[in-house]
């Protein structure tokens, strides 16, 4: 980050550390993130910014060249995704720490040094995240459990909670205020290790947005390294400013189907065309059950069956994407 009115370095001995940043239409956001970064920078970090615009049709690529100082700066000609858009910079990392930062992401002055220094002394962990936070305050989901074809359908149906008051629960991403081991964490704040990228590279090119760093994290815990939550620090995350600016997909069901369509290519991955298949019946299933509670409450049936959207879509995207083994774009 270069400005000519920053103040000098409060730590002599600062460290450098990567940023991957990734614009698409995000010029609204770029001069409170460059603020929010010029602070982090009085706290013991000095930031190499590696920065990719995705072909935004707003002023994001000018202001990223006219105010952040890139050290790497790329222009897209189209929108390539986020993942995609993040392994352009890869050949580009030089220090022992890349940071993956959304532009909807606001750090706090300590954050980056508190993580690097958790990484520094914990070798073992590849991935870091951090307590998620949004504009007042309230909690984001941060530490997560891998999702499967079970628990994805408990937790849209709503039986998760039911089973949660009958002592069930399964997962732990209700403890946001224990510093431990998870197996993944949002990929808004990402730091990740060098030696992870070296291992395993960086994101699955299937996934053009969403579920892209829970595959990563899956892949580096098999590799043998950890991925931990750190609570004592936060960040304000707005949420859904990449999905709601993806021209043309602006429409709600449009992005939902961004999400589904990496929700099948991650099931057929990890859980083959067995796993796959439960994932489709259980999205049928949640449906039925999601009608009928709305049936139960005299909703009508115009308004229950409204959720069998998520069957037509699932079943359509099964066949665009040849059985989950392909994206559509």
């Amino acid at each position: 980050m270069n400005d000519s009115q920053a103040s000098p370095l409060e730590n002599p001995a600062s460290r450098v550390v990567d940023l991957l940043l990734v614009t698409f239409n995000s010029a609204h956001l770029l001069e409170r993130l460059r603020h929010t970064l010029m602070q982090a920078e009085r706290h013991g970090v000095i930031l190499r910014l590696l920065a990719v615009d995705n072909a935004s049709s707003d002023s994001s690529a000018a202001i990223l060249r006219r105010s952040f100082g890139c050290d790497v700066f790329i222009q897209n000609r189209e929108n390539v995704g986020f993942g995609r858009a993040n392994n352009q910079l890869l050949e580009h990392v030089r220090s022992e720490y890349a940071l993956l930062l959304n532009t909807d992401a606001f750090v706090s002055p300590r954050t980056i040094a508190m993580t690097m220094r958790y990484m520094d002394e914990h070798p073992g962990c590849g991935i870091l995240g951090v307590r998620l936070t949004d504009e007042d305050g309230g909690l984001q989901p941060s530490r997560r459990s891998f999702p499967t074809p079970s628990t994805t359908f408990l937790r849209r149906t709503g039986l998760e909670r039911l089973l949660a008051l009958h002592g069930a629960r399964h997962d732990i991403e209700e403890d946001h205020t224990t510093q431990a081991e998870c197996d993944w964490v949002p990929g808004c704040y990402y730091l990740v290790r060098r030696a992870v990228l070296d291992d395993i590279g960086l994101f699955d090119p299937r996934f053009f947005l969403y579920f892209e760093e829970v595959d990563h994290c899956r892949r580096a815990r098999e590799a043998g390294w950890t991925v931990a939550y750190l609570p004592s620090t936060s960040v304000v995350h707005l949420g859904g400013e990449s999905a709601k600016s993806v021209s043309p997909l602006c429409a709600g069901r449009q992005i939902s189907a961004l999400q589904a369509e990496s929700e099948l290519l991650y099931m057929r991955k990890h859980f083959g065309r067995r796993g796959l298949c439960s994932h489709v019946l259980l999205v049928m299933l949640g449906d039925i059950i999601l009608a009928g509670k709305d049936l139960l409450r005299g909703r009508g049936p115009a308004f229950a069956f409204r959720h069998f959207h998520a069957s037509r879509l699932t079943w359509r995207l099964v066949r665009s994407t040849a059985w989950a083994t392909r994206p559509t774009r």
